[in-house]
């Protein structure tokens, strides 16, 4: 299916699902919605679409710079594969290069490309971390990831002050105790800048 037809499927889809809870989509206030929900939908879910190494577009650098490099705060929005649901947060990214960098503004892309899918958390964590070991071949790479997860706070358990956090460690992170301390150690430590 191209884009055009995709969306009018998701825009009959919505319609259905609107007279299936007992309301009347062809109400005033509702009379659009489908179409917005069909538009908003391919939007949260554009990463589909996207290739990481596309993303990158050969923003790599030979450096001999061989300490570490954190980007944190990266904010994100997914949707939880379980209930179609956000959850949002903050990433912290970490690599140590290996005698090449990354452009910085990479990071937040290559976050961006798989939190627009559905995912659960763990997962988004993982594909992150992996997507930059294999593209960069550094020494290691740390992520964090906390998110608050409507799943969890709108319905179920109902805990709305509940932040799950997730971490991938490759490399020197995950064999090297005090790397991986030090990482944590900055992305909890607010640095002026």
């Amino acid at each position: 299916m191209n884009n055009t037809s995709t969306v009018a499927h998701l825009e009959q889809l919505v319609h259905e699902l609107l007279q299936e809870v007992g309301e009347d989509p062809n109400r005033e206030g509702l009379h659009r919605t489908p179409a917005r929900v069909a538009r908003m939908y391919s939007f949260l879910t554009k990463g589909y679409k996207e290739d990481p190494s596309a993303v990158v577009n050969g923003a790599i650098f030979e450096e001999k710079y061989n300490e570490m490099v954190i980007v944190k705060d990266i904010d994100f929005f997914s949707l939880c594969e379980h209930h179609l649901v956000p959850f949002f947060g903050k990433c912290h990214i970490a690599y140590i290069p290996n005698g090449r960098i990354i452009g910085l503004s990479k990071l937040p892309r290559l976050v961006e490309v798989f939190a627009r899918r559905l995912q659960v958390q763990e997962r988004l964590t993982q594909e992150i971390a992996e997507t930059i070991f294999r593209t960069l071949e550094p020494q290691g790479v740390g992520v964090v990831m906390e998110a608050r997860h409507l799943c969890m706070m709108m319905r179920g358990v109902e805990k709305q002050n509940s932040v799950a956090t997730t971490s991938a460690m490759l490399g020197t992170f995950r064999n090297d105790q005090k790397t991986r301390m030090e990482f944590l150690t900055l992305i909890r430590r607010g640095l002026e800048v």
